[in-house]
């Protein structure tokens, strides 16, 4: 299910030559311009993008398309959340709430940080076209995540509690398809609603913490038990008396989504 890079770029080696005749208006029976094909071909085929819908969660998002024909063009995305409290905090605790203490405690105190570069290649279904109506777009995203303040408890064989704290980096790729629609609001101006984009694949990570104080053996196993109950995916957690170290290396996925102010030129 995983879509690599190479697809992107084989699509855009086949679509390369159509630049050369997306101008091109059709020609009528009388051997003319056909007039109604003309006016459609006179869109403007660049849109640059802001995604309203994702600045609320401090997650700035922006595309650039290329309109290449009437049915087909090239997107390519960027976003970036800096470095804070998980979006929708609240919902995740609610999901978890009086079930996992220690994944509510580990959302409490998470900060994150995120970018994406997220290339798609668009088709137009709508009569219409170049850049405007209904559209299925396959797309591929690389996004790369900066964990910080995952914190870890434990006990010792006395059941005295401690903490451990986590920090690293986690990289993912994943393939998928977005479902949206594109309308003008006049010559320059347009709405970009991605309705639904899941997308699936595979994700790497590290992270690690360092204890500030040598852990017992009854505490070094306590610790690797309290990560391989965390239950969020793939995890190999080494532990030794001076901290721990967790690798993630399994399947990862999610859904696009968004409301987007189109800028035409």
């Amino acid at each position: 299910m995983k879509l690599k890079p190479c697809f992107f770029a084989a699509a855009i080696l086949l679509t390369g030559s159509l630049f050369a005749q997306s101008g091109t208006a059709d020609i009528n029976e009388h051997g003319k311009p056909d007039k109604e094909q003309k006016s459609d071909d006179s869109q403007p085929r660049n849109l640059f993008k802001i995604n309203l819908a994702a600045i609320p969660l401090k997650n700035y998002s922006f595309q650039y398309e290329r309109v290449l024909t009437k049915a087909m063009s090239l997107a390519v995305g960027y976003n970036n959340m800096p470095k804070g409290p998980i979006p929708l905090k609240t919902t995740f605790k609610k999901a978890v709430a009086n079930e996992d203490p220690q994944l509510t405690k580990i959302i409490d105190n998470l900060e994150t940080a995120n970018w994406a570069i997220t290339p798609e290649l668009r088709f137009y279904l709508s009569k219409k076209g170049y850049g405007r109506g209904f559209y299925l777009a396959p797309f591929y995203r690389h996004a790369s995540f900066t964990v910080n303040n995952l914190l870890i408890d434990y006990e010792n064989n006395a059941s005295v509690k401690n903490t451990i704290t986590l920090s690293g980096n986690l990289t993912s790729n994943t393939g998928g398809l977005q479902i949206g629609t594109q309308t003008s609001l006049g010559k320059h101006f347009g709405l970009d609603f991605w309705l639904l984009g899941a997308h699936y694949g595979t994700a790497k990570g590290t992270f690690s913490g360092i204890s500030n104080k040598p852990l017992t053996p009854d505490e070094q196993t306590d610790l690797r038990n309290k990560i391989d109950d965390l239950n969020i995916g793939k995890l190999k957690a080494t532990v030794t008396a001076s901290g721990a170290t967790v690798v993630y290396d399994g399947p990862w996925g999610g859904l696009r989504g968004g409301l987007c102010l189109v800028f035409k030129f």
